[in-house]
């Protein structure tokens, strides 16, 4: 049957964007969402610990930019199965040569993209749709007392976001600004 998605690596080491292969006839098509053994070629590691879905109402609206503190570091695999959204991520790494440098790609139902994002990455996205539907993979649980974010619109990172943000939950808008004193994450 072959390899059912397409690996394309990004600037930034480790991030990857996943093309899914549908299959299908006049009836329709199958979509493989997670393969363990094609995606630990692409930088899975270990089992799927959790997996969330989403929805978002409303064009415009940011949520993230969240990941989780080590030993709670996770890797997750992103979706989007209706809509479309402005998917981001910047390296958290402190050791890495691409640190708070950001990566952005459209994910859609239609263009059948997943972005795999390693641990050490903060991720976020702006919804370009009304009515979007994503889902995560995670490669841990979620663990309340290791969340951590970074603000969406911080000038430090200088993200380009498509569209004005009309909609940013309490919690998103709650981080602090990265100042000169960030170190980032020690994985």
């Amino acid at each position: 049957m072959g390899n059912r998605f397409q690996v394309h690596p990004t600037p930034l080491a480790g991030l990857s964007v996943l093309e899914r292969t549908p299959r299908g006839d006049s009836r329709g098509y199958l979509e493989r969402m997670f393969c363990d053994e094609e995606l630990g070629a692409a930088g899975w590691v270990g089992e799927i610990k959790q997996i969330n879905h989403s929805f978002t109402k409303n064009r415009g609206t940011v949520r993230g930019l969240h990941y989780q503190l080590p030993p709670h570091s996770e890797i997750k695999l992103v979706s989007c199965l209706r809509g479309e959204i402005w998917d981001v991520v910047v390296d958290l790494r402190r050791h890495s040569s691409t640190f708070l440098q950001w990566y952005a790609q459209v994910l859609s139902a239609d263009n059948h993209r997943s972005m795999l994002v390693p641990e050490g990455f903060a991720h976020g996205f702006q919804t370009l749709t009304d009515d979007v539907d994503m889902i995560y993979f995670h490669s841990a649980p979620y663990v309340q007392l290791a969340e951590a974010g970074v603000l969406a619109n911080d000038p430090a990172l200088s993200i380009s976001w498509p569209l004005p943000m009309t909609d940013i939950s309490q919690r998103d808008q709650g981080y602090s600004l990265i100042t000169e004193n960030f170190r980032g994450v020690l994985l």
